[in-house]
């Protein structure tokens, strides 16, 4: 099929899109910015440029297109009012869709009961439904309610929580009922909501196999953590206040915590049997199980990497709860070269600058019962499945990429990777990335200790594989 994705550089609509694309279809990717399109999306796709805000952008991009997928959501835009803008944009979408000839759209909206009162944005979430039902062509609605997986800002906000804070202060909706589903499960609702043409006019609640409350959500992420927090009930305590406390203790800005937050105390349970009638080979997963997939995944991947801007010299990147130092210079040698260089850091080579430091480092890990320096006497480069020092050769590609993961005692995970990336004028852009992944406020307090170390030594360790 033609398929037009918009807020395609969303979270749901990124991942959607790489699901259309593996089972064949030709998918266009609507979006307003296209340096904000993720490389393995721009090279399988068309890129369209158009506002949902802006009617006659949309005219070129809904040319030719048999399903559209609804994806936009404005709250986290700056200033105005969100419901009002997510009214208009869904007005100027199906009103264009309809004009183009487009059969369907499918749209990913918030779950709530009906019957109780909602916030404004979940109010919102439904009013776009309406107005694409209103406007255009026949809507397969779908209504979700906290997404689990990496990226996803509810999740995140559990996450954040839940690792920085051993002891909470919790307002009384953490005893909320609500029913989080997996992305993966999403995705395959969305996707199959395709061939099943009998969903077309429906609205469809979507929810995972399980319901929770808040208070169960994050003790079970901190059970599969292995960290143990004490959530304590307050009878007072506002959306307002619990918003500036979110912003005070996660980077989540207080114009999207304080929605969400409101959002919360709205119970968010399925009350309709409909996606198992229309979906039935469709089993979504536990919550749990949803944990665990999510904090299973191989780190870092491409998708972190693809988050890293090639500028400036020095980025620093916070993402489905890894941190990452990156110093990036580009060198006066080719690849080749500089990957010779790179393979050969450690044991009795050492790392080309401050080497008492490194020294030291393992000096102290050996002494917390850690496996210290494995130095030996002179080696050959690197390869998969090596040890050196403190380092395990997690993957390794040839005159591309080198990461290596850390054996270290620490109270987190962590890995140092270079990557090399081919410039004009036989030049190349090289990148040290530091990752970790703090476990619970210890992991934090790690990594912002040493961060003034991890500067200095980062820095001139880049600079010295550049000299040589």
């Amino acid at each position: 099929m033609r398929i037009l994705v918009s807020g395609a550089t969303g979270y749901v609509g990124s991942r959607l899109i790489l699901r259309l694309t593996a089972s064949g279809h030709d998918v266009s990717c609507m979006v307003r910015d296209v340096s904000r399109v993720a490389p393995r999306i721009a090279e399988s796709t068309r890129l369209v440029v158009a506002d949902a805000l802006q009617p006659e952008s949309l005219a070129a991009a809904m040319q030719g297109i048999d399903v559209a997928y609804y994806l936009i959501h404005s709250m986290s835009a700056a200033g105005g009012d969100f419901q009002e803008r997510d009214w208009h944009a869904a007005q100027n979408f199906a009103r264009a869709a309809q004009q183009a000839g487009v059969r369907r759209i499918i749209y990913l909206g918030g779950l709530a009961s009906e019957t109780s009162q909602i916030s404004q944005h979940l109010k919102s979430r439904h009013e776009t439904g309406e107005a694409l039902r209103k406007f255009g062509p026949p809507v397969t609605e779908f209504r979700a309610g906290i997404i689990v997986g990496n990226g996803s800002v509810s999740f995140e906000l559990i996450r954040y929580l839940t690792e920085r804070l051993p002891i909470m202060i919790c307002p009384r909706w953490v005893v909320t009922r609500t029913q989080p589903i997996a992305i993966d499960d999403v995705l395959e609702y969305l996707v199959a909501a395709l061939h099943s043409p009998e969903s077309a006019g429906q609205v469809v609640e979507i929810g995972g196999a399980t319901v929770e409350t808040y208070r169960s959500m994050m003790l079970t992420y901190a059970h599969a953590r292995g960290l143990r927090r004490w959530l304590l009930r307050v009878p007072v305590l506002t959306p307002r206040l619990s918003s500036y406390w979110l912003r005070l203790v996660t980077p989540i800005p207080t114009s999207i915590a304080r929605p969400l937050i409101e959002g919360l105390r709205t119970e968010v349970v399925c009350r309709s049997n409909r996606a198992a009638e229309l979906f039935p080979a469709i089993r979504p997963m536990s919550y749990a199980a949803a944990i665990e997939k999510t904090l299973a995944r191989a780190l870092p991947d491409d998708s972190l990497r693809e988050a890293i801007p090639s500028r400036p010299a020095h980025v620093f990147v916070r993402r489905d709860g890894l941190l990452c130092d990156v110093r990036q210079v580009v060198a006066d040698a080719p690849p080749k070269d500089l990957f010779s260089v790179i393979t050969h850091l450690g044991g009795a080579n050492g790392y080309l600058y401050a080497n008492s430091l490194w020294r030291i480092r393992g000096w102290v890990d050996q002494c917390v019962g850690g496996v210290g320096m494995k130095r030996g006497p002179g080696r050959d480069a690197l390869n998969k499945n090596d040890h050196i020092d403190f380092w395990f050769v997690q993957d390794l590609e040839i005159d591309r990429r080198l990461l290596l993961r850390a054996e270290m005692k620490l109270p987190g995970r962590a890995w140092l990777e270079f990557l090399l990336a081919p410039q004009p004028g036989g030049r190349t852009l090289v990148r040290c990335c530091a990752w970790f992944q703090p476990r619970g406020l210890p992991g934090e307090l790690y990594w912002w200790i040493l961060y003034p170390i991890h500067i200095l030594i980062f820095r001139g360790m880049v600079q010295a594989i550049c000299r040589n």
